[in-house]
């Protein structure tokens, strides 16, 4: 990532009514991850596959509490 990460489009759920969630940008070599209280602060990084298996995952139910 570079720093040119403040440009990109930052996107977060339409259900989020506050500053507590998450924002990704997709981007052409992977997917970004955010906290949005924390805009300057850590960010992960995803490849396409990695972000790929992540969303199967969570619609496999693969995370879902016990």
């Amino acid at each position: 990532m570079g720093d040119d990460s403040e440009t990109w489009e930052w996107i977060k759920s339409p259900y989020s009514a506050s500053e507590n969630c998450v924002e990704v940008a997709f981007r052409p070599d992977g997917v970004a991850v955010r906290d949005s209280k924390d805009r300057q602060g850590p960010r992960l990084w995803f490849t396409p596959a990695e972000w790929d298996a992540f969303r199967n995952g969570m619609k496999a139910g693969n995370f879902d509490r016990p």
